[in-house]
């Protein structure tokens, strides 16, 4: 042992070496070529328990490791690199140490070994990791997606199960910038989303919940309710990183919503069937009344106690009613009874009860039934007896009852006046005799204002409560002679009749004043008001249907002026109508005679300022009033549902015209076509089209960007790629003024993009504009899709477009709008050029008129 170059023993004399060797805090050694122990320092033999080097057997004697075998199998597999392995003490003990052997090169001793006793580090690692495992397994097993962000080191975690909520791939990068992400949140909740982000990243909220809905990758909406805490916080106060989960609760919303809607319909039912409902704790003999049976017993909202019901009862009714209830509690079967209850100041009142015993889900036996008022139902049976009884000896009393009947067959039953039904035969009467008498008949065609927020929000009663307020109000407007009826929901109609001259506005005036004073009901102060369309007639022949109609029409014009107001209508207002009545029939003879033409504005390619193509625009060649553009006619011919033989025809025309240019050796290379979203919805659009001679890759459809946004609708989507397969291509027009994300064009790809002219307009003097269009242009580069600019009025904007790299330029300073006779001589004169160069040195308020 002498001869090591790390002796086991000191003295005065050692040199330095030596000394580091045997006082190191580390275990130190020498091993010679069969890994048997030459020398150790102190600190080793503590590591293995030894209390000498003769104790420690060779070095893999005491390795657990499978590879140390591996590592030390001959000198030149040694590495000096420190591994990581278990070792075996002499106990038998296992420690995990940090290994390093380095070669020597000497005879005596070979290989120097250097030993770092790491176990308490390692198995807090391991003990570590293991908890962090368990932590991970049980958030994915429970559904939960876990995200951490680290502001301070700029680290963004989403486990998988984050990324599986979501549809996305395990190991899928995430983008998750602000901007980006909420993008995929839907547009109702992006406010409330962010304000939440907004309330949690400022330290307002330490843990914050919160749910919103997130689009998933197959399209879809998925809930998620989000859990974050801050974890930690910066030198400003701010939290600087904040971790939390996101668990899909999709299915529970659904169910919620169903429950909501269960509900709501109960409710609407009890609502409208005026049942009330009570149940009863037969352990402790509580009692619990909903608000419609308070209302038919009279009750507030004091609480209602056991005898309540009973002392309610008539007193010749409530032992009898009294021991029904007992026998159904007794048997746990369901009864049914009728009985008598008297309210308030002696009213009585007759009621239908029934009810049924059942155990709680705590083994609580419980009774639990429904009233309902049946109080006119009663004496309706009573009086229908009583003239049954006495009809052939008291026949007064017969008619009596025939006339009531004839009474609730004419009239509302709430308000009490008079119906649809009576309306309808008062009107025809009232028309006849103003006609004979050579008077004026005048309707006043009501609806209340806002009646709806108050059924919703205080239930039916309030709502009955404002149609009886409304119905006292035009009774106290009546003449002597008029007529008002209820004619169903929130709707009334006054007749004003007679000789005498009435100042129909005025009266219209002060009903609507009186309907906006306030109404208190049950604490409550209700507001609404009333909108009133007025029509007149006078003459021998009144025709009271039509009468109505045009009241109705004048309600209708009085709502959209913003309600609680008056309308008449007028010839003018009646002109309007036979004008539109006669476009549409215009419009419907036009389609039939081909009178729907295409004119063409030609496109330019921006860098060359060569034809590209031309965009196809629909004109009316009117018979009467010449040649109309689309704001002449479209909004009728939308109502009358032909926009799509309109498309139809104009589409012939332009693949007629296409094809004559060719003959005559002027190539347009693209056609342009606007297409309509109910032509897309059209099932036998792409059948029609197959007819069509297309030419493949010289026929574009033009979509607003409002259809192509919609692309939840499969049938849309399906008709679009059958176009595609036409060798059609897809265009967005008037891209820029509707809320097409960048997600959605991608998904659409289409051949090119059109900017709206409001953006491109103001970009010959704002930079801000210049910027907007710029990124849009290399949007479409990045997309591979070939932006038009329209709305090129100037040769400044020619320019500045060309700087920018738009693709295809269209406006009035290259080429107005014209039929397709003149494209020919216009393509072939090349004169756009010649006033391109003739302006360049003009100002730009000089070249508008091109």
């Amino acid at each position: 042992m002498g001869s090591s170059p790390f002796p086991n023993t000191t003295s005065a004399g050692d040199d330095p070496e030596a000394a580091v060797f045997r006082h190191s805090p580390f275990g130190m050694g020498t091993i010679d070529g069969r890994l048997r122990f030459i020398s150790a320092n102190p600190a080793l033999l503590r590591i293995f328990g030894a209390a000498g080097i003769d104790d420690l057997p060779p070095l893999e004697g005491i390795a657990f490791a499978d590879d140390l075998a591996q590592a030390l199998t001959g000198a030149d597999r040694i590495a000096s690199q420190p591994r990581e392995l278990r070792i075996r003490r002499l106990d038998g003990s296992p420690v995990w140490c940090l290994l390093s052997i380095v070669e020597l090169g000497r005879a005596d001793a070979p290989f120097a070994l250097h030993l770092v006793d790491i176990d308490e580090r390692k198995r807090r690692e391991l003990d570590l990791a293991d908890r962090e495992s368990r932590w991970n397994h049980a958030l994915e097993s429970a559904g939960q997606g876990v995200w951490d962000h680290d502001f301070a080191k700029g680290e963004l975690f989403y486990s998988r199960q984050w990324k599986a909520i979501r549809g996305m791939a395990p190991d899928e990068e995430v983008d998750g910038t602000l901007e980006t992400w909420i993008q995929n949140v839907h547009p109702d909740d992006r406010e409330r989303v962010l304000l939440e982000i907004e309330r949690q990243e400022s330290a307002e909220a330490v843990f914050n919940v919160f749910s919103y809905r997130e689009r998933h990758r197959d399209g879809h909406w998925v809930w998620i309710e989000s859990r974050g805490a801050v974890v930690e916080y910066g030198p400003d106060g701010r939290p600087s990183r904040i971790a939390g989960t996101d668990t899909d609760i999709t299915e529970r919303r659904k169910a919620e919503e169903r429950m909501a809607q269960l509900s709501r319909r109960l409710e609407l039912a009890l609502d409208i069937s005026r049942i009330g409902v009570f149940e009863s704790n037969l352990h402790d003999r509580t009692v619990t009344w909903d608000e419609r049976i308070r209302q038919i017993y009279g009750k507030g909202a004091e609480p209602i106690g056991r005898t309540d019901w009973e002392e309610a009862i008539h007193p010749d009714d409530r032992a009898q009613a009294s021991a029904v209830v007992q026998q159904a509690i007794a048997s746990g079967t369901e009864y049914s009874q009728a009985f008598r209850i008297i309210r308030g100041e002696g009213e009585i009142r007759h009621i239908r009860s029934r009810g049924v015993t059942f155990i709680d889900a705590d083994g609580v036996p419980r009774l639990v039934g429904a009233n309902w008022d049946v109080s006119e139902d009663v004496l309706l049976q009573q009086e229908l007896q009583h003239a049954k009884d006495l009809a052939e000896a008291r026949s007064a009393a017969l008619e009596e009852a025939q006339a009531r009947l004839e009474y609730n067959a004419l009239h509302d039953h709430l308000t009490q006046l008079p119906n649809r039904r009576y309306l309808d035969i008062a009107l025809e009467e009232r028309a006849r005799r103003a006609g004979e008498a050579g008077t004026r008949l005048s309707i006043l065609h009501i609806d209340l204002d806002r009646f709806k927020e108050i059924n919703d929000t205080l239930g039916h009663s309030a709502g009955d409560g404002m149609l009886t307020h409304a119905a006292r109000v035009l009774r106290a407007h009546m003449g002597p002679q008029d007529f008002v009826a209820r004619i169903g929901g929130d709707e009334f109609v006054f007749l004003v009749c007679g000789p005498e001259k009435r100042n129909l506005g005025d009266l219209a005036e002060r009903i609507v004043t009186a309907m906006r004073e306030p109404v208190t009901f049950e604490g409550h102060v209700c507001r609404f008001g009333a909108s009133i369309g007025i029509a007149s007639a006078a003459g021998p022949s009144i025709d009271g249907r039509q009468l109505l109609i045009n009241a109705d029409l004048a309600l209708y014009r009085a709502k959209n002026k913003g309600r609680s107001r008056h309308e008449f209508f007028t010839s003018e207002f009646q002109a309007q109508i036979i004008v539109s009545k006669k476009t549409a029939d215009e419009i419907m003879a036009s389609i039939e005679q081909r009178r729907f033409l295409p004119y063409y504005q030609p496109q330019f390619c921006a860098r060359t300022l060569d034809v590209a193509g031309v965009e196809t625009l629909a004109r009316w060649d009117h018979p009467e009033r010449g040649v109309l553009t689309p704001d002449a006619f479209l909004p009728i011919a939308e109502d009358i549902n032909a926009v799509g033989a309109i498309d139809r025809q104009i589409l012939e025309r332009a693949l007629f015209d296409l094809a004559a240019w060719d003959l005559q050796g002027v190539v347009v290379p693209k056609l342009s076509v606007n297409v309509s979203s109910r032509r897309l919805h059209d099932p036998d659009l792409c059948a029609s089209l197959r007819a069509l001679p297309l030419q493949a890759g010289r026929l574009s459809f033009e979509l607003l960007e409002s259809i192509f946004l919609d692309d939840c609708d499969p049938k849309v989507l399906e008709c679009l790629a059958e176009i595609r397969k036409l060798g059609i291509d897809i265009e967005v027009d008037d891209f820029g003024t509707g809320h097409a994300s960048i997600v959605s064009l991608m998904k659409l790809l289409p051949r090119r993009l059109k900017i709206d002219r409001q953006l491109v307009r103001p970009i010959v003097r704002s930079q801000a504009q210049r910027r907007l269009v710029g990124t849009i242009i290399e949007i479409g580069r990045s997309l591979d899709i070939t932006v038009t600019a329209e709305g090129v009025e100037t040769v400044a904007h020619v320019r500045l477009l060309q700087e920018m790299g738009c693709d295809l330029l269209q406006g009035f300073a290259l080429a107005r709008p014209m039929p397709a006779l003149e494209i020919v001589d216009f393509v072939r004169s090349g004169r756009w050029r010649q006033a391109s160069e003739a302006k360049a040195g003009l100002p730009d308020r000089m070249t508008r008129s091109v």
